[in-house]
Order: C-alpha cells, then structure tokens, then sequence
C-alpha cells in the first residue's frame, strides 16, 4: 500500500512539472490522475497482495464519520440526562471481549469508546482480548456491546484489514 501512495504522489508530481503547474491545483489534479492509473492498475496489485489503497482511505473516513455521529448522539443523550429534573442513570462496569488481535487496534477501539461520552475504558485484560467499560447508564448491557461491535469494532476490522 505504501508503493501505491508513493507511485500516486509521483505521477502527481510528473503532472506537475509535465502543465507547468506549480500550484495545490495542479498537485489535486495531478495526483486525482495518478488514482485514475492506480485504478486502472489494479489488477497487477491484486497479484502483489494489496488491493487499490484508496479504498482504505474511504474507509478510514466511514469510521470518523461512524465516530462522529456517535460522539454528537452520546453528547445530546448525556445532556438529556444530566438535564432532568431526576437523576435517573444506571451506571455500571460490564465486560466486554474483542476480536481484534493487534494491540494498536484495541488502543483505537478504546480511545474510541472513551472519547465517546458517558462511556469510559477502565481496564484491558492482560491477553488485551477483554475490555472493562464504565457506562454513565446501562439499561440494557447487551445492547451497549451490540453497539460498540456494529459501529466501532466491525468498522476498525473493516479499515485496517
């Protein structure tokens, strides 16, 4: 993958010298051409084992924008609560085991799930396949893991695989 991104900031850069352009716009042109070829070159990458790299790209942007969603909806749901006339929150720690191997995918899962509000990472087990989480409320456990593995960790497996 990182050839790919290379070769595309060449091809950019031959664009650019090629037009005379020294600009950010001849740079985007240049390097939105360079993908062109790189796509169309795909086949013969495939036979190396990557795939098109600006596929992961696109994905790594699916998860900010996954990311960001959740971030604004726990912000209006811990508003909600702390906004209420009664302090009706469940809090509680309950555990929560991955399928991610690599150890800086689980610190990404955590960060995730500990700068999104009302939720908080406690503690990794020792073999990292075991996340202890904090939640603000939790009226249904289950739930809360169905939602961290749909949103966060299919989406990191999705991204980095």
């Amino acid at each position: 993958m990182a050839y790919q991104i290379l070769i595309n900031f060449f091809l950019a850069f031959i664009w650019m010298f090629l037009t005379g352009s020294f600009t950010t716009y001849g740079f985007l042109i240049g390097y939105i051409l360079g993908l062109l070829v790189i796509f169309m070159m795909r086949r013969f990458f495939r036979e190396t084992g990557t795939n098109f790299y600006f596929m992961r790209v696109i994905k790594l942007f699916k998860l900010l924008l996954i990311f960001s969603r959740e971030l604004v909806m726990a912000n209006f749901e811990v508003l909600r609560l702390v906004l209420s006339p009664k302090l009706e929150i469940q809090p509680g720690i309950f555990r929560y085991e991955t399928s991610l191997k690599s150890g800086w995918k689980i610190s990404l899962l955590s960060m995730l799930i500990s700068l999104t509000p009302g939720t908080l990472v406690v503690q990794v087990s020792q073999d990292s396949k075991i996340l202890y989480i904090h939640a603000l409320h939790m009226p249904d456990k289950e739930a809360l893991k169905r939602d961290i593995y749909e949103n966060f960790e299919s989406s990191i497996k999705e991204a980095t695989e």
